[in-house]
């Protein structure tokens, strides 16, 4: 099959879907398309490599908004039904909401608004598929109550992109998510990879029902059950 696979900016389902891209990449044709806030995102977590690595295939590529902007071309192929399918996941609520409303002024909503018009199925893993409560992965985060403020910070001298500022923060635009900050604190006060509860707002779940009703869109809860369809 010839897929186009979308990301957006969202760190909730981002492994699981990086996953599920490299699985797809295996047997199909992938092209890959990345929001600006999901080139920032992946780096922060450090899975911006690996999609790097699946463009570099004989037939999968890689487009992102900095290059498509602002007539976003490459959808053009979608238009014209020159794929199978279209998976955007994850979907932000940012991105959903402009679905629902017909706003098409980023590369993914553009891709999707192009899709409808070329008649390719689209399958959608939206972050805000439940109400209430649900648990998510932090990007590298300073744990201030356990700095010591040392007066030479060892993380911040081994960072190489400088996102690390003592006794203050993380500068998660300069973060890539390489861990060696984390590993060299003597003091545990970096931390990668930490869960916790955020709450999906009544709106954001209102629009993911919208989303669903939509001609064409079929969404799913989790990226690895579109497998099944594929």
């Amino acid at each position: 099959m010839k897929i186009a696979f979308c990301i957006t900016g969202a760190g909730h389902l981002l492994e699981q879907s990086v996953k599920l891209a490299e699985k797809i990449s295996q047997k199909n044709d992938l092209t890959i398309f990345l929001s600006a806030a999901a080139v920032e995102v992946l780096k922060m977590y450090g899975f911006y490599e690996k999609i790097i690595q699946l463009s570099g295939g004989k037939y999968n590529e890689l487009y992102t908004e900095i290059n498509q902007r602002f007539s976003y071309p490459i959808t053009g192929r979608l238009s014209l039904g020159k794929y199978d399918l279209l998976i955007v996941t994850p979907a932000t609520a940012n991105t959903v909401s402009k679905i629902v409303y017909g706003i098409a002024d980023s590369l993914v909503t553009n891709a999707v608004a192009q899709a409808g018009k070329g008649a390719v199925n689209i399958f959608m893993v939206p972050v805000d598929y439940h109400s209430g409560a649900i648990d998510t992965i932090l990007p590298s985060k300073l744990e201030l109550s356990l700095c010591e403020n040392c007066d030479e910070c060892i993380s911040a001298l081994t960072c190489k992109n400088g996102a690390i500022i003592p006794a203050s923060e993380i500068d998660l635009t300069k973060c890539t998510g390489c861990g060696l900050c984390k590993n060299s604190c003597p003091n545990g006060a970096i931390n990668a990879g930490k869960i916790v509860t955020i709450y999906m707002r009544d709106i954001d779940i209102e629009n993911t029902k919208k989303l669903s009703q939509m001609k064409g869109i079929t969404i799913f809860e989790k990226p690895f059950d579109i497998l099944e369809y594929i």
